[in-house]
């Protein structure tokens, strides 16, 4: 009784949130290059996204992480739900 449920994520969904991550992140890349400030500036635009970028990372790790949690009670509980109903009998006799 340990089935895995299927997964909602398409392949087609998995590209197209891995395509869209790399355009804006190209083009923030882009315009920070092309910006018209000096270096430190541009390093400093830079280092900003590279730490955003890692930090979504994380974000998306920890949302995760929470969800796979409450799969996981969820299914504990499914179990339970399904162990009583297997365990009754709905023709035996009427518990006074």
């Amino acid at each position: 009784m340990t089935h895995t449920p299927p997964t909602k994520t398409t392949q087609a969904f998995f590209v197209q949130a891995g395509l869209s991550f790399a355009i804006a992140l190209g083009s923030v890349i882009i315009g920070i290059a092309y910006l018209p400030v000096d270096g430190w500036m541009r390093a400093f635009l830079a280092l900003g996204a590279v730490f955003l970028t890692t930090s979504t990372f994380t974000l998306a790790k920890c949302v995760r992480d929470a969800q796979e949690t409450q799969l996981v009670v969820s299914r504990l509980d499914q179990a339970r739900v399904e162990k009583l109903l297997a365990e009754h009998d709905p023709f035996g006799p009427m518990a006074a």
